[in-house]
């Protein structure tokens, strides 16, 4: 059923875009809320199907304008290589910011993970006021990162001191009272950079449902909108993915060539080094 509403909440976004179109919403709202979380060879079989259902329909290719513009801008700017896959990585993040509050990226080391919401995230914030693919306006991003499994649970959540009875606020409590309490419009991002443990992230699903709220042991309640950056889900529970908006990166994407040409980049033109290569 999320899996169903978040279809349908993509339909809903992409009518408001484009009033006129009509049987190609449901295949873009379908291709939106799925592609992003396929490997590359499920891809294919995912194309097979969709050409299945809807025969009749040829999907032309989504121009995003001046956010693809930006992404490549931001790319230079982190002296990073734009390649064509790692943008509508970003793409297809950004595309899963609009549609869930919570949501994964995937991927072993090198694929690309952290660079992808950076990225984005500076994008969006050079176009705040701008009319966005969406609907609405981009708004600047902040972001916050913290690794849950760094520290104990009452730090990360908060506690009770059982001597005094005094509640003491962890370090995520903290963060997310700050940005409810903020007055400006930007978009805030809690990232959760570290492995998908049942113990830390069971307490998080209902902030991922759709309520948004985030129930502390003081019984106090904050919304907010979380990501995790995370390697493999091999002990994340049923309930917890259901939940979640998924981007998959694979390293294959990227390949080893735009490392070696950042790389090169940054060495000086006098070392020796530079010139051999």
């Amino acid at each position: 059923m999320r899996a169903v509403k978040t279809v349908i909440s993509a339909a809903g976004n992409l009518k408001r875009e484009n009033p006129t179109m009509n049987e190609l919403i449901c295949l873009r709202a379908i291709r939106d809320a799925n592609v992003p979380k396929f490997l590359q060879d499920d891809l294919k079989l995912f194309s097979g199907i969709v050409s299945d259902l809807f025969p009749q329909i040829r999907e032309e290719p989504v121009d995003y304008g001046i956010l693809e513009e930006a992404i490549h801008k931001s790319c230079i700017k982190q002296n990073l290589k734009d390649v064509d896959g790692f943008v509508t990585k970003c793409i297809q993040l950004y595309e899963t910011t609009v549609v869930r509050h919570g949501l994964m990226l995937v991927g072993p080391t090198g694929s690309g993970k952290t660079k992808s919401y950076k990225v984005l995230a500076d994008a969006m914030t050079s176009l705040k006021g701008q009319p966005a693919a969406s609907g609405g306006n981009y708004e600047a991003v902040n972001y916050f990162v913290l690794n849950p499994k760094s520290i104990t649970m009452g730090q990360l959540y908060g506690e009770f001191d059982l001597l005094t009875h005094e509640w003491t606020d962890g370090i995520l409590s903290s963060l997310i009272r700050q940005g409810a309490m903020a007055t400006d419009t930007s978009k805030k991002w809690y990232m959760f950079d570290g492995p998908v443990d049942a113990e830390w992230i069971e307490n998080m699903n209902t902030v991922l449902d759709d309520n948004k709220k985030l129930c502390l042991s003081s019984g106090e309640i904050i919304n907010m909108t979380m990501m995790f950056e995370v390697q493999d889900l091999a002990v994340a529970s049923p309930a917890t993915v259901s939940r979640c908006g998924m981007v998959y990166l694979e390293p294959s994407i990227l390949g080893l060539e735009p490392f070696t040409e950042c790389w090169l980049r940054k060495i000086p033109e006098s070392e020796p080094l530079h010139k051999e290569l």
